[in-house]
């Protein structure tokens, strides 16, 4: 059975569902493939393309995605990333500034910005994960911001299709 999210790609013309799938994602090749596989079957198949597509990226893709985010604690000038770090609208001035020498230390340590799916998270709980994911060793880091990408993707396609 047909449902939202699908319905909707599907029924975009190609200019318009390659903008709103780059506010998904910031990597152009997987909106090139996310907009080959239409049209989609339903909402699993999206979820299910993008996940694939995504994991079957370069590191040099996942960089170009990760870029697309404003840092955790800055104002995203951008209404789904500001949606997503209402976390940060309540936080403390010393927690605020944490995280902006937080974020310099990672980028140092990485060399990209810090990304967490920020979706329901506090800015204490953010802080939290990033003092504790700047001990890992780069290769396994670079797999966790790519799995908070996906998360944050997942979310962003359903909120394709939100009123």
């Amino acid at each position: 059975m047909k449902s939202g999210v699908a319905v909707h790609l599907n029924d975009l013309p190609e200019a318009q569902a390659r903008a709103v799938l780059g506010r998904c994602c910031g990597a152009p090749r997987w909106v090139d493939r996310m907009l080959a596989a239409r049209p989609f079957r339903d909402d699993a198949a999206v979820h299910t393309v993008a996940e694939w597509t995504w994991w079957e990226l370069s590191r040099d893709e996942w960089l170009q995605a990760f870029a697309a985010h404003p840092r955790i604690g800055e104002r995203p000038p951008e209404e789904w990333s500001d949606r997503e770090q209402a976390g940060m609208r309540t936080a403390a001035q010393a927690t605020r500034r944490a995280l902006e020498v937080g974020n310099r230390a990672y980028e140092e340590r990485f060399g990209y910005l810090f990304l967490i799916c920020a979706s329901g998270r506090s800015a204490a709980e953010m802080l939290g994960e990033l003092r504790r994911r700047l001990q890992n060793e780069p290769a396994e880091e670079l797999r966790l911001a790519a799995a908070e990408q996906a998360k944050i993707t997942r979310l962003r396609l359903d909120r394709l299709v939100e009123p």
